[in-house]
């Protein structure tokens, strides 16, 4: 096969998450265990960090990655899902896996795929493994998929696990309350390595508390050693100044990723390179700050309050459940703009109803969907939208929207792009 025709492969004859939802996800790691142990373990021939949590953990991982490779270490990073390109998922030092070994790793294990029949995400995590074994990266960032216990990355021995925020997200496979969905994520804590909890509640505190306990894992949590004395946007920037609590000793950085939520990911991506110094990973302050000030240059990420357009601003951003639409509406609100114009496209599963009814209602909304079949019908979102009190109209692809939201928007209004990652990743240079 080619490497259209071995995407093919992968997008229509393995179970998919982004197609038939919760029937493609494994309860247990039986899979990819087969599979590793038919590529000789390559899980086990490089460092890695974990990342874990319901929001943040794309971004926190992007963060790490460019600071690692900024310090001149060759490292890996793994995340999902991908926005326009297969190959965004796995990466080495912010260039994508490249074509030949996708081909050449399918056709390599189809007999051990025929047997073993695993899904989309058991497959391409097995590949990124052995990408970053056979590649020898000195370090990998691995981006957990859903959940954490037993999610298809949850095989590897890291030296660090990270846990960002803590929400409601896959409540049907990971549990109807937060200290049910912590103990999920809760499970990547390992027997004796540092864990960096984020944003932490009450009500997950003591889950993560009592996990660090059983594992004999030192357990930090990111807001108890700094916090945000201060923050503003200047020249396209997010500056935030961060104090450490103990020694009140203050430091700036500039961030490139302009999300006023990313001063919560910042915390815990400074505790994390903390760590990772401690165990003699040569992360001064200097290369902190020049990789926070080029996450999307050195790694590639896109999707997270990305302007794409001026004039007027047409602004893209993956937050697709409760806590990241509460985040985007805390933005709206530092936001400058004469109208704001929304365009929103979700999936079946999500909590559509809680989802919209924080939206604001003085906003005109385009209601469209993902071309992938887990996509709610536009007319049905547009028909939930209208009982909330939400008014507009439907479109069949979400370009189709944005080019009539273009049309009628002045230049000080504001186009919003959000509710869905695969809604944003079909978005088109405008």
């Amino acid at each position: 096969m080619n490497y259209a025709a071995t995407l093919h492969f992968l997008y229509q004859q393995l179970p998919m998450y982004s197609r038939i939802g919760a029937a493609a996800y494994k309860k247990d790691l039986t899979n990819i265990q087969a599979l590793c142990h038919a590529l000789h373990q390559p899980q086990k021939k490089f460092k890695s960090i974990h990342i874990a949590g319901t929001n943040g953990k794309g971004s926190t991982s992007h963060m790490l990655a460019a600071i690692l490779q900024e310090a001149g270490y060759k490292t890996g990073l793994y995340t999902s899902p991908h926005l326009t390109d297969f190959r965004e998922r796995i990466r080495i030092n912010g260039e994508m896996i490249i074509e030949d070994f996708v081909v050449t790793f399918v056709e390599r294990i189809r007999q051990h795929i025929n047997i073993i029949q695993p899904s989309f995400f058991e497959l391409t995590v097995a590949m990124a493994f052995e990408y970053f074994a056979q590649q020898q990266v000195d370090i990998a960032v691995i981006e957990v998929g859903l959940g954490g216990r037993l999610d298809s990355t949850n095989i590897i021995d890291p030296i660090l696990s990270v846990i960002t925020h803590i929400g409601y997200d896959h409540v049907q496979m990971l549990g109807n309350s937060l200290p049910e969905i912590a103990f999920e994520k809760a499970g990547i804590i390992k027997l004796n390595t540092p864990v960096v909890i984020g944003e932490v509640l009450p009500e997950t505190k003591p889950v993560f508390e009592k996990e660090a306990t059983i594992t004999n894992a030192p357990i930090i949590f990111a807001q108890e050693k700094r916090y945000i004395a201060d923050w503003k946007y200047e020249h396209h920037r997010l500056v935030v100044d961060v104090e450490d609590h103990h020694s009140n000793e203050r430091k700036t950085y500039h961030l490139d990723l302009t999300g006023i939520y990313q001063t919560k990911n910042v915390l815990t991506v400074l505790e994390a390179a903390y760590q990772l110094r401690i165990q003699n990973f040569k992360l001064d302050d200097t290369i902190i700050a020049k990789a926070l000030s080029q996450v999307k240059k050195t790694t590639g990420l896109h999707g997270r309050w990305e302007v794409i357009h001026q004039h007027p601003t047409v602004i893209l951003d993956v937050a697709h459940n409760e806590d990241g639409i509460k985040q985007i509406v805390k933005q709206l609100e530092l936001t400058d703009y004469d109208h704001l114009h929304i365009i929103i496209g979700m999936v079946k599963d999500k909590a559509i109803e809680k989802v919209l009814s924080l939206l604001p209602k003085t906003a005109t909304y385009y209601f469209t969907k993902a071309q992938i079949p887990r996509a709610l019908p536009e007319k049905e979102l547009a028909k939930i939208a209208s009982v909330i009190g939400l008014q507009g109209y439907s479109f069949i692809d979400v370009n189709t929207a944005i080019q009539t939201a273009l049309q009628h928007a002045q230049p000080k209004d504001l186009i919003l792009v959000c509710g869905s990652v695969f809604l944003v990743g079909e978005v088109k240079k405008i």
